[in-house]
């Protein structure tokens, strides 16, 4: 085989295995970004023109902040949360986001 065509396969398994590598970190991440969260959250709120009903009793919502508290960093945690609640535009959205940031430290200290 001369050396260019050597050269050529060389460049194409080097491609090939660029287009699996980055396959792999989109699909090993841990699946969802922050804005998913964030509608995903939103999504499971109740409530109504006042306030959010089940804040600290929804077993989804504990599952969904567990899920996030792994999959995120710390720092975006309390962006994740004020923009859901923000999301359902209630009045009462800063009650929400204290009792959803105390559940978060609760299940910190477990």
């Amino acid at each position: 085989m001369k050396r260019t065509e050597l050269e050529r396969r060389e460049r194409e398994l080097k491609r090939t295995a660029k287009k699996v590598e980055v396959l792999e970190r989109k699909s090993g991440r841990a699946g969802r970004t922050i804005g998913q969260y964030i509608d995903d959250l939103a999504a499971l709120f109740r409530y109504d023109a006042e306030e959010i009903f089940n804040t600290t009793d929804d077993l989804d919502i504990l599952e969904l902040i567990e899920r996030m508290k792994e999959d995120l960093p710390e720092k975006q945690w309390d962006t994740v949360l004020k923009k859901a609640v923000n999301r359902t535009k209630v009045k009462q959205a800063n009650r929400a986001v204290e009792e959803l940031s105390t559940f978060i430290g609760e299940e910190a200290g477990v």
